[in-house]
């Protein structure tokens, strides 16, 4: 079994990982990258950039709907081809990741394909196609497993040819009809689309409402837009079992519905192996189903943990800003610490649902004085200029005792760009009579931040 003393061993290099891994390289330690999977990870590939493409194309033809009301006449054929072109071509390169692991190797890095796990303190065994090899790196250990689709214990379902997110973004042609299973961010785009590109939608929840994690005023708004679109929404109700018969699918619910389909998509979530990661080495718990970390992203002595497995956010950019404090904390130079008060995260439905900080719901349960304000989009200048298309709503959290936001929510069209005032304001933790002072520029959606602070501030 060949051995190899290095720098640092970066076990998964999905975003945060080929993050971290680079800046170590350049700063000239001998870091190993390791995967089994693709460089670069679930969001070139298979989440982010692909399925924006999605959305992007979807909303296209949505947009092309809307001329009757504001231009004159058009007339649109749904073409999936184009798409999934796109996808192949120019955001994946045929599933390809040859650039990636240039771009690592480019910093001075080396990547090794295969399996990485935890074989003891200080100690990573990686498992490639020529066989074991071990690395006992000086510096650091850095943990970025990423995750895979979760797939729930449903009757009949494993057995079944559902998809997940990563066949539905290989798809080179629409079923005509679909189940999704899941309405949180993943499965709200999806049905989205597919709906958009003809296809008969149904979304089935099991919570009492669909991205159940959010406001309900963003829940209610969401979902009275997906209903006028077409798409049939079951909240409340979990499949308990799955057939699949004569090329389509059948989803027995607790309800006693029953919707059928050509196809499935499960989007109930996402998990992570901590046992095969090998974490009990370390005195780590390998049932937990997140990685403990400190303010730096340590996890125990000499390893530190980023992105979906620490449980701050299954997104890029959370692993990105988890990477770069990592690496400074590795390279000795660890000033930054975490700070989640501000994490963004955006749901790129149309309208799309964008949200930071706290939810009034957790406000409270946390103790915070809280008072709130919400403000109708449409009942904006912008919004009633935009006319078709205008759907949302701004929501603000404020504590009282302090005069500080503590989270918002914006379901608007570009919600997730209005949402980056809301980002500089919670993050900078700035008065709400400050804010309320700003210059928001006129007609703009962004504008709406002014009515909603109006009801805040006396």
């Amino acid at each position: 079994m060949a051995e190899d003393e290095v720098d640092a061993v970066v076990v998964g290099m999905g975003p945060g990982g080929e993050d971290v891994a680079g800046r170590l390289a350049t700063a000239g330690l001998r870091v190993v990258g390791v995967d089994n999977r693709l460089v670069g990870g679930e969001c070139p590939y298979y989440a982010c950039i692909p399925t924006k493409m999605m959305v992007r194309g979807a909303g296209a033809l949505a947009e092309a709907g809307r001329v009757p009301l504001l231009a004159g006449t058009a007339s649109v054929q749904p073409d999936w081809t184009p798409v999934a072109d796109r996808i192949r071509d120019e955001a994946t390169t045929g599933w390809d990741d040859r650039a990636a692991v240039r771009r690592f190797e480019d910093t001075g890095g080396r990547f090794v394909r295969g399996t990485g796990r935890l074989t003891g303190p200080g100690e990573v065994t990686v498992t490639t196609a020529e066989g074991d090899r071990v690395f006992r790196p000086r510096r650091a250990i850095v943990l970025n497993p990423g995750t895979d689709p979760a797939v729930p214990p449903i009757d009949g379902l494993r057995e079944s040819p559902f998809w997940t997110n990563r066949e539905a973004v290989r798809a080179r042609s629409l079923p005509g009809s679909v189940v999704v299973l899941g309405a949180g961010p993943v499965g709200m785009e999806f049905a989205q689309v597919f709906a958009r590109f003809g296809v008969e939608t149904t979304v089935v929840e099991a919570a009492p409402r669909v991205l159940p994690g959010g406001e309900p005023e963003a829940s209610e708004s969401i979902t009275e837009v997906f209903t006028a679109e077409g798409i049939t929404v079951h909240t409340g109700t979990s499949a308990r079992r799955v057939g699949h018969h004569d090329g389509r699918f059948t989803v027995e619910l607790d309800s006693g519905e029953s919707p059928s389909a050509e196809q499935l998509l499960v989007a109930t979530g996402r998990r992570t192996d901590l046992a095969a990661l090998g974490v009990g080495s370390l005195g780590l718990d390998e049932a937990a189903n997140t990685i403990d970390v400190d303010e730096r992203m340590r996890a125990a002595d000499g390893v530190w943990a980023i992105g979906d497995v620490t449980g701050h956010g299954a997104y890029t950019h959370t692993s990105v800003y988890q990477a770069r404090i990592a690496a400074d904390d590795i390279l000795g130079d660890g000033a930054e610490t975490a700070d989640y008060r501000a994490m963004p995260a955006v749901a790129f439905t149309d309208p799309e649902v964008a949200s930071l900080g706290l939810t009034e719901d957790q406000a409270r349960r946390a103790g915070f004085p809280v008072r709130t304000a919400v403000t109708g989009i449409p009942s904006s200048a912008r919004g009633w200029i935009h006319k078709a298309g205008n759907e949302g709503l701004i929501k603000l959290v404020a504590d009282t005792e302090r005069d500080i936001l503590l989270g918002a929510t914006v379901v608007a069209p570009l919600g997730g760009e209005i949402l980056g005032a809301f980002t500089v304001a919670v993050h900078t933790q700035v008065h709400l009579a400050q804010l309320r002072r700003m210059i928001f520029a006129y007609p703009t959606f962004h504008r709406a931040i002014e009515a909603a602070l109006d009801q805040l501030v006396e």
